[in-house]
């Protein structure tokens, strides 16, 4: 039975297929052949995908990315759909969940939402679920640099603290766009923010994400 992390692998290939090497991206300026040259160093090479993380190896991540980003485009795509080496961590079927179903939904959304006419994917309740517990798991991580209080609300009512202060902005909506609100993607997430008019502005503006 395919898993919702091997589902979102392909969807986000066809839509870097179909969108070809120089569409726009929301990743920080980088077209889709950048964006797909990301995903393949991060499975395929631990050691210059640590530079996400670790200031001192961001060099080495830059240079291995641009030389995957150099390979021929449609060779790119099928690593992104072929999945990582045997021999990769992420090949086991518990960490390819854990750790690329968020990865993959996001980049899928990065591709679809820098589109002009795009507009909300209809997202299963099983899948929504899904994204929430990750979203429960991920939200402290990812508002740590929120400027203040943060609470997540589904549109069912159930709720998540992100950061912990005052004042608080509570941001209401399906898990899926809470989800792209908490990675970042404040200006293309469909929520609603509710707190005072100064604070819902920095939420607005601060940086979230990993």
């Amino acid at each position: 039975m395919s898993t919702h992390a091997k589902r979102e692998r392909l969807l986000l290939a066809d839509l870097l297929e179909a969108a070809g090497p120089d569409a726009p991206t929301l990743c920080d300026g980088w077209t889709t052949r950048e964006l797909a040259a990301h995903v393949v160093v991060r499975e395929r090479r631990p050691d210059a995908a640590a530079g996400v993380l670790i200031g001192p190896l961001k060099g080495r991540l830059e240079r291995v990315q641009a030389e995957f980003a150099a390979k021929p485009y449609a060779e790119l795509v099928q690593l992104v759909r072929g999945g990582p080496p045997r021999m990769s961590p992420f090949s086991i079927k518990q960490v390819d969940e854990g750790a690329n179903t968020v990865e993959f939904y996001v980049h899928s959304e990065d591709v679809r939402r820098a589109q002009p006419d795009w507009s909300p994917r209809e997202i299963d309740p099983v899948f929504a679920d899904t994204l929430w517990a990750r979203l429960e798991k991920l939200a402290r991580l990812s508002a740590r640099r929120c400027p203040v209080g943060l609470v997540l609300r589904r549109t069912d009512g159930q709720t998540a603290v992100a950061r912990r202060g005052t004042p608080v902005v509570t941001v209401t909506g399906e898990p899926s766009e809470l989800l792209m609100f908490l990675y970042g993607r404040q200006e293309v997430a469909r929520v609603e923010l509710d707190g005072d008019k100064e604070a819902v502005a920095r939420v607005a503006e601060a940086r979230l994400g990993i």
